[in-house]
């Protein structure tokens, strides 16, 4: 069960081991693109192309969807950003229950998006977790668990795309544990629990009275999405780079301290940030220096 591109990694993984994969659960399509036409999820590609009966669902609790579970007899249920909450009538189907890929170590944060809110927190090491689903969100026995370095570059895209192989390998040994017997669960702390909710849009949107540390932190966590935005004269202006300078100032938060050939300097309430790379909306990606030559941006204005 999934349906991102991070979930298909797993599946092609399943596909390729030596047990049989019966069936695939993903999100029906969905209207994408400028034409919003209807564009099938990752996980389906893969499993049209392999050959895999799919199931679609509109509501995980339509009895239909459920009678097709039970007539494809799994044995577990392996979930990889499935995107929805499983009902106990899921979760007791499979003899072995569902085993799960979460990209977090488990207790810490539990929830929708644990690679956007390690990078936003500032750790400096991320994680992959397998571990049995339960009722509650995120809150099962923990199996395998491998811990990932946390570069100072780092964006939520570029993290993912080191978890998500890391994902795929530990879910196939926790498989091959679990058919010898060896996989063993541990309860996990729940006063250690953080979470790490769903992003929204209006998470991007900057507040220049934070320190430039966690404002930087924040344009790479919500990379690509929902990306980190200010506004200049009214229009949206999206940050994709930006550095701290840690020199001290008297300026306003939001207000511009430099805009020449220099840099593109934006005051904080400690220290200022560079904008290495903005997009003002309905243009392209411009580096900091050419987008305030063009706009004619000037020091002392405001964000």
């Amino acid at each position: 069960m999934g349906t991102p591109a991070i979930a298909a990694v797993t599946l092609e993984q399943l596909l390729e081991g030596p047990d049989r994969v019966v069936g695939v659960v993903t999100q029906p399509k969905r209207p994408s693109g400028r034409g919003q036409e209807n564009v099938a999820s990752p996980v389906r590609k893969v499993a049209e192309r392999r050959g895999i009966p799919i199931a679609a669902p509109e509501k995980i609790r339509d009895p239909a969807f459920l009678e097709t579970l039970k007539k494809w007899q799994p044995q577990i249920i392996v979930v990889v950003a499935y995107g929805r909450i499983l009902p106990k009538s899921v979760l007791d189907l499979a003899p072995f229950g569902c085993l799960n890929v979460h990209y977090s170590l488990l207790p810490k944060y539990r929830g929708a998006a644990p690679a956007a809110w390690t990078i936003v927190n500032g750790d400096e090491v991320g994680g992959v977790t397998t571990m049995q689903l339960v009722e509650k969100m995120d809150a099962g026995p923990v199996y395998l668990q491998e811990a990932v370095p946390v570069a100072a570059d780092e964006t939520t895209e570029s993290l993912q795309a080191k978890l998500t192989p890391v994902g795929a390998r530990l879910m196939l040994d926790s498989i091959c544990r679990l058919k010898q017997g060896l996989l063993r669960g541990h309860t996990q702390e729940e006063s250690a629990a953080t979470f790490a909710p769903m992003l929204k849009k209006a998470d991007g949107l900057i507040d220049w009275r934070q320190p430039a540390v966690a404002i930087e932190r924040r344009v790479r966590g919500f990379t690509p999405w929902p990306s980190a935005y200010s506004y200049r004269d009214g229009r949206l202006l999206k940050i994709h780079r930006a550095h701290v300078i840690n020199i001290p100032h008297t300026s306003d938060p939001g207000q511009v301290v430099r805009a020449d050939g220099q840099g593109f300097w934006v005051a904080t309430s400690l220290g200022l940030l560079s904008l290495d790379e903005v997009q003002l909306e309905g243009k392209r990606r411009l580096s900091g220096v050419d987008f305030i030559r063009g706009a004619r941006v000037v020091e002392g204005e405001r964000l």
